[in-house]
């Protein structure tokens, strides 16, 4: 299995390990980033060791809440019968309850379950009616990294060696 896995490319109730590589490399990535901030601007941890515990403090959960969605999915599906948004509910709500767990609050793990769960069958729903729940970005000439592919003159140079045609 490589990294370049992406959830959508078994059928549903297929391949959870494959699953689980797509869906955790972004908890993983976002995870690590999330930390990256909180410890260079928030609590500024003194050695390596506190340093770690925060990376892992909150990495952790959010692979955590990751696999949570991703194997409540799963075993929606496969204990169901059915592919439809109803399973993305049980795997968003088996996130939340991840968080709430994190949090140490039953409150905010069912907020954060019905967040979860209507961006998840939202999801479903965009995969199943063929829209995309998040369009791609488009790179426009001002803002890309290599301006210079983009032809910014008003009016541009015509042709060379053409003739009227008498």
């Amino acid at each position: 299995m490589s990294l370049k896995a992406n959830y959508y490319d078994k059928p549903e109730g297929e391949d959870l390990f494959g699953k689980m590589v797509a869906t955790n490399k972004y908890a993983l990535a976002g995870g690590l980033g999330w930390s990256t901030v909180e410890v260079m601007m928030v609590s500024k941890p003194k050695g390596y060791v506190p340093t770690i515990a925060r990376y892992v403090y909150f990495t952790g959960p959010f692979v955590g809440m990751a696999s949570a969605f991703t194997v409540g999915t799963y075993a929606a599906n496969k204990l169901r019968g059915r592919d439809d948004g109803w399973n993305y509910v049980v795997g968003g709500f088996a996130a939340g309850g991840i968080y709430g767990a994190w949090k140490r609050s039953a409150v905010s793990g069912l907020v954060a379950g019905l967040i979860f769960s209507v961006a998840g069958a939202l999801k479903k729903q965009s995969i199943d009616e063929g829209w995309e729940f998040f369009p791609e970005v488009k790179n426009h000439a001002i803002s890309s990294v290599n301006p210079n592919r983009y032809d910014f003159t008003l009016t541009k140079e015509r042709e060379r060696g053409w003739t009227t045609g008498k």
